[in-house]
């Protein structure tokens, strides 16, 4: 008797551990991920749940149809918001068929965010095509439009220091659509691969700024050579950054950009917990902001606590 009291009291204190681990365990929203052919779409919240993602906006892209997004957002509307797709040939190529992509997910109820708008992106390997297109052209436009008409945040994909000497104009052109927009919240993705000055600079400069910290630790950089921001020194923040987040905490997003198999797969946990453990040492307002609060705000989610 004494010994089957004793097994229980372990089993309940051991059950307590984890209910209060699970309780005090940092909510993340993703921002921005993506899925193609190659995930399977009936993985996507198992996969979330393994990393501890409470919400994510989500992204076609490859051969995957608006529908597909819109049906899990219906079939998990508390864990997933389908965000219309821009990018892909379609896009690339400013045909006609990128603007009835874009009015047929305009058209579906489930579609309430507005995915990156590529601008400048630096060839990567043979999947990832170089793309230059200037803030001003008529597909860039056309998705700013639809954006403005619903005052969803406005995501834009600059990679400044792979851009060279186009780095200052595309960044100059980002900023005078943001001065020019004030009522609507605009957002760099990957931190625009800009290092801290400069996005000091930034948020003194547009009230209305934001940076998506996506592709900036580890477990992304020490795999690629492109030159992303690198916001770390091994396991925590670079002092720079930290005084920088603490101080304008609510102008950074998390974000992990999952875009191929191996990201959903094999690195969403490992980046999810690299970031959890990251935030943890952050005073408690800043890293809840960062972390969820931030993402609630912009694009209007329920609270995920």
């Amino acid at each position: 008797m004494v010994r089957w009291l004793g097994t229980l009291v372990t089993a309940l204190l051991i059950i307590a551990g984890a209910q209060a681990q699970s309780k005090d365990r940092l909510p993340l929203i993703d921002a921005h991920s993506q899925i193609d052919t190659e995930i399977n779409r009936s993985d996507i919240v198992g996969l979330m749940d393994k990393a501890g993602i409470a919400h994510v906006i989500l992204a076609a892209r490859g051969k995957v149809k608006p529908w597909h997004i819109a049906e899990l957002a219906r079939q998990h509307p508390t864990r997933i918001t389908a965000s219309v797709r821009t990018k892909g040939g379609v896009y690339f190529r400013n045909s006609a068929k990128y603007y009835r992509l874009l009015d047929v997910q305009l058209g579906m109820p489930e579609f309430k965010a507005m995915a990156e708008l590529i601008v400048w992106h630096a060839q990567k390997g043979t999947k990832a095509r170089e793309v230059i297109l200037p803030i001003d052209s008529a597909q860039v436009q056309a998705a700013f439009k639809a954006a403005k008409d619903r005052l969803w945040p406005f995501i834009v994909h600059i990679e400044y220091k792979a851009a060279g000497t186009d780095g200052p104009i595309f960044l100059k052109s980002f900023g005078e659509l943001a001065a020019a927009n004030l009522n609507m919240s605009f957002v760099l993705i990957h931190m625009a691969q800009l290092e801290a000055d400069q996005i000091e600079r930034l948020i003194k400069a547009h009230p209305n700024v934001y940076f998506m910290t996506s592709h900036a630790n580890p477990v992304v950089t020490r795999k690629s050579s492109q030159p992303w921001t690198e916001l770390f020194d091994g396991k925590y923040l670079k002092p720079v950054w930290t005084k920088l987040m603490v101080t304008h905490a609510e102008r950074f997003v998390l974000a992990i950009d999952n875009v191929w198999q191996q990201h959903w797969y094999d690195n969403y946990a490992d980046q999810a917990n690299f970031w959890r453990q990251a935030l943890s040492k952050l005073p408690r307002e800043a890293a809840h902001a960062i972390a969820h609060k931030n993402a609630e705000r912009l694009w209007k989610l329920s609270p995920v606590n």
